[in-house]
């Protein structure tokens, strides 16, 4: 018996049960009314309809526990739209992820109207509404439809036809609707009639449907807010690719379903609106509130897929110029287009307009090309037909980036988003698995573009520095092919993963490697007849060879030892690349797939296939014939070398060939005597290949540590920043810089290096004191002079420190006279470095006046460089307490742990402060410091000793993580430490 209750009543312990049950049942039966209801209300589909194909006449029993819809409020007479998770409804077309072929899009008269206003930026929540009326032709019998659809409110839904016949908007009928839900996890709209479809007749599918403008992601319609002018300002842009047009309007959402647009915005009459045409015409519109709205409505586009569809509505200005006719215009913040940051961008366009027009012969199908430069814009750019989009970052150029490689990047991106009017817009790939056929050849061609427009820049060096360092990313084992079979990728998730280094940086190398093969008049004829055959339509890639072979058997000049197809698929088609092995002595070349830390016998247990080679390659400097190694093993005699110090030969001319390569130990011996003999017979790209392919190699256990570094010797003679670039980046490794346990290989190392170093430090040096305008064109030294300066000044190089010393003190009499941008963040660093508090408060006072974020990052990274421990300690402080300044940007105890002193400093500091840190920055962040502070150890005690020192900051899953990772960090380091000892023992021979 349990006591009375406050209120006098007496309840039995069986009551209280029985109350209990009903109260969750009740409970229970609420949370199933409140997903029932609205946007997200289960219903099941209507049991009227056979499901499982288009006209069945029998259909599957309701289960008992599916509520019959509930006709909405006010609209008794339309069929309810609801959404049914998976687990509620019977099998049918809406559990694919791909469209029935039943109905085909043929034109989208298409509305949107966001209620965006200025002088609601602040508003919680932004809306739109919208209508769609969708022209179609029925292919089969069908009482079912369905629609890409995601997180919409579909408001109402009609079907109209059959169409008269040479008509879009005469019907002869109306087709009763029964029944309209939505599956929320294939993101279908179904529309359940009541009667069939007809093979052969058009219809008029309308919609209305409403759905949010997305503020923190950039998909479907989104926000962004910013400043200008003094003011916050707000506009409203769209991203739909891949598969984020179904988040705008009901539609069909699949690249090869292209269809006309007419498109119409309803925006406030301060705001302007573009779409990919150009405007058509301009009206106004009264809202139930009386408020007055502009109606903007656009010409009808050429057939596209509904991912190029392009909607932003903005309070922006614009800078224009014609181009054979036609207007291109960039939009931006009005403070950017009033200081000319739009203008670089502006006179490049066109100029890439015109070089692919005459290099393919075909005109640009559009009447105008408008770019707009937006604030926040996590996709980079867009290729929008008509309307690109781009992250102002990326699209304008400040004043203060002309020594920066910044112009040259606005030239790629600009080039590339171009090129895809041609490859993706004009042509588009019939489904996502073949992206490569977009996103390859547009890659592929920014180089020949940038090369249009600045001849002096290297083309194949910056092709080097762009795009080939995929070559460290690829290998059989872990990485994807190019091309992907179809049912691979359907889901949007798996589809958005297509869009990466593979597809871009790879397919670009595998376009490289076919025009290499063929002369650059067949490549560009038989891309000229594959994009004249699938203009405004869609292609495979097997389309695509198909039609290099096609140029190939009309002329006999290039003969091929298997198909083009043939060829290609055995690059498209397998992951990773090969490494082609030379004997020089025999001339004997063998193949085999690269692998990460390659283990004898490898190859023959996990990899059968082989790819069709071709080998252009180079004897004593002068160019060869092109070879084809089309199996495991051949011999070419002529590559055979005599015992003659000049004789040498070099595989993959000009680096086209998609595979590394490796030589006996003769290739390699002549190659370094050629280097030391005369550097310069042998072309840069070559002797950036060499470092390259020998440290790589030697790194994943092909070849020896002592070969590569024999390559090195010849350095004092090497006056190409960008060959040095990628001697250092092999050499002087993060992992060596951060352990000061390396103290033997330091002074060794700077003894071996400061002697070759001295000739280019000293050409760059006088440049930087004497001329640093010299450098706004040099793209190859704009981005390989930081790593120079960071070596020189590490190594101990006294010029290399009085240079930082001077610089850094010149910037704080005359803040206004910015350190030159290549060697900022070194002289920074060492700034702080080599100075007191004096330097470092000045350049806190420098941090909190600055709003850029990148900018702010760098100069809290220079903060952390400091030896003294009392301000290192000072600046963690700061940082976890947020006062008196917050350091939003940055970890700063992650970054102050991260450096030589600031390893010991951060340890102790988080004996008494691990729990603020971890308040802070999150209990993430303790494990990270675990990973950062133990990055140097090699014995189990060291483990031991760290897990007692982190055991109370960490939870349990934590630690066992951590331990893992630790044991992971120290074998890896016993591995590094045998290296070290074998560079070692090298430079005591070679100093």
């Amino acid at each position: 018996m349990g006591p009375p209750s406050s209120s006098g009543f007496y309840v039995s312990r069986a009551l209280v049960l029985l109350l209990a049950g009903l109260a969750a049942a009740l409970l229970l039966a609420l949370a199933v009314l409140a997903a029932l209801y609205g946007h997200c209300a289960h219903a099941p589909p209507s049991e009227r309809l056979g499901l499982g194909v288009p006209d069945a006449a029998s259909s599957p029993p309701r289960r008992q526990e599916e509520p019959t819809p509930t006709p909405k409020p006010g609209r008794a007479h339309e069929p309810t739209v609801t959404s049914t998770p998976h687990d509620w409804r019977p099998p049918g077309p809406w559990d694919q992820l791909r469209l029935p072929s039943w109905l085909v899009p043929l034109h989208y008269e298409l509305e949107l109207w966001p209620r965006l206003r200025p002088d609601e930026l602040s508003a919680p929540s932004l809306h739109f509404t919208g209508r769609v009326n969708i022209t179609v032709r029925c292919t089969v019998a069908t009482k079912l439809l369905l629609l890409h659809s995601l997180l919409l409110d579909c408001e109402h839904a009609e079907v109209r036809g059959p169409l008269a016949p040479g008509t879009r908007n005469a019907t002869v009928g109306r087709v009763p609707v029964e029944d309209v839900w939505f599956t929320l996890d294939t993101q279908y709209l179904v529309l359940e009639l009541g009667e069939a479809l007809q093979p052969g007749s058009h219809y008029e599918l309308q919609l209305s449907f409403s759905g949010p403008v997305y503020r923190d992601i950039r998909e479907g319609l989104f926000l962004n807010v910013y400043t200008d002018q003094g003011e916050h300002r707000a506009l409203v842009a769209s991203q739909m690719e891949p598969t984020f047009a179904r988040n705008v309007f009901p539609c069909f959402d699949e690249p090869a379903l292209k269809a006309s647009f007419n498109i119409t915005i309803i925006h406030h009459p301060s705001y302007v609106a573009l779409s990919n045409m150009p405007r058509l015409g301009q009206s106004e519109k009264e809202d139930v509130n009386g408020s007055k709205w502009t109606v903007t409505t656009f010409h009808t586009t050429p057939h596209m897929p509904t991912y190029l569809a392009a909607f932003a509505i903005c309070d922006f200005d614009h800078v224009s110029r014609m181009e054979r006719g036609k207007e291109i215009r960039i939009w931006a913040r009005k403070d950017a287009i009033t200081n000319g940051n739009a203008d670089f961008a502006l006179n490049i366009t066109g100029p890439i307009f015109s070089f692919l027009e005459d290099l393919f012969n075909i005109s640009y199908s559009l009447p105008k090309t408008d770019i707009i430069a937006l604030p926040d814009f996590d996709n980079h750019a867009m290729e929008n037909w008509g309307l690109l989009m781009f992250d102002e970052s990326l699209l304008l150029l400040q004043p203060n980036d002309q020594l920066t490689e910044k112009k040259t990047v606005i030239s790629c991106i600009v080039s590339h988003e171009i090129g895809h009017q041609w490859f993706g817009n004009l042509v588009t790939m019939n489904w996502w698995n073949d992206i490569w056929l977009n996103e390859g050849f547009a890659s592929y061609f920014e180089f020949e573009i940038i090369n249009y427009i600045n001849p002096k820049l290297p083309k194949n060096e910056v092709f080097f520095s762009h795009i080939l360092h995929i070559l460290k990313e690829d290998h059989a084992l872990v990485s994807r092919a190019v091309s992907m079979k179809m049912e691979n990728f359907t889901e949007t998730s798996e589809i958005r993963e297509l869009f990466d280094l593979y597809t871009y940086n790879k397919g670009a190398s595998m376009a490289r490697m076919l025009a290499s093969f063929l002369n650059e008049h067949l490549f560009i004829s038989a891309l000229k007849s594959y994009l004249e055959t699938f203009s405004y339509s869609n292609a495979e890639q097997d389309d695509l060879w198909r039609h290099f072979q096609m140029a190939i058997d009309d002329q006999n000049k290039i003969l091929l030892p298997a198909t083009v197809k043939g060829i290609m698929d055995s690059w498209t088609h397998q992951n990773g690349f090969p490494v082609i092995n030379l004997n020089v002595s025999t001339g004997d070349m063998t193949q085999e797939p690269f692998y990460l830390e390659k283990v004898e016998n490898q190859t023959l247990l996990t990899h059968n296939g082989t790819w069709i080679v071709p080998v252009l390659w180079i004897k004593n400097g002068t160019t060869q014939s092109l070879v084809w190694l089309d199996k495991s093993s051949k011999v070419f005699p002529e590559m055979q070398v005599s015992d003659s110090d000049d004789d040498w030969v070099i595989l993959n001319l000009n680096m086209t060939g998609y595979y590394r390569v490796n030589y006996d130990k003769l290739g390699w011996k002549k190659l370094n005597q050629q280097l030391e003999k005369d550097p310069k017979a042998i072309p840069v790209i070559h002797r950036l290949q060499l470092i390259d392919d020998a440290f790589f190699l030697s790194k994943n256990n092909y070849i020896e540590i002592e070969t590569a570094l024999d390559l090195t010797k010849y350095l004092a003679e090497e006056d190409e920043i960008i060959v040095w670039h990628a001697v250092l980046v092999n050499l002087v490794t993060r992992e060596l810089v951060s352990d000061v346990n390396n103290y033997d290989i330091y002074t060794l190392l700077k003894k071996y290096l400061l002697k070759r170093l001295k000739s280019i430090w000293d050409i760059y040096s006088t440049i930087i004191c004497e001329n640093v305008a010299a450098l706004q064109d040099n793209y190859l030294a704009l981005i390989s002079l930081e790593k120079l300066f960071e070596t020189a000044c590490w190594l101990g190089l006294e010029d290399c420190l009085k240079l930082s010393r001077e610089l850094f003190r010149m910037w704080m009499k005359h803040p206004e006279n910015e350190i030159p941008y290549p060697i900022k963040s070194v002289i920074l660093c060492y700034g702080i470095a080599l100075g007191s508090d004096k330097e470092w408060d000045f350049l806190l006072n420098i941090y909190t006046n600055k709003t850029e974020e990148e900018e702010r990052i760098q100069l809290a990274h220079a903060m952390s460089c400091s030896k003294d421990p009392w301000i290192l300690n000072r600046y963690m402080e700061y940082a976890i307490t947020k006062s008196p300044y917050t350091f939003d940007e940055t970890n700063v105890v992650e970054t102050v742990a991260a450096s030589e002193v600031g390893r010991y400093i951060a340890k102790d500091f988080l004996v008494n402060n691990w729990q603020a840190v971890s308040k802070r920055y999150g209990t993430q962040s303790l494990v990270t410091l675990v990973y950062i502070i133990g990055r140097t150890i090699n014995t189990d005690l060291q483990i031991m000793e760290l897990q007692q020192f982190f055991s109370n900051m960490l939870e349990e899953h934590q630690r066992i993580t951590v331990l893992a990772k630790l044991q992971t960090i120290k074998n890896e380091n016993l591995k590094n430490k045998k290296l070290s000892a074998r560079i070692a023992e090298w430079l005591r021979k070679n100093t």
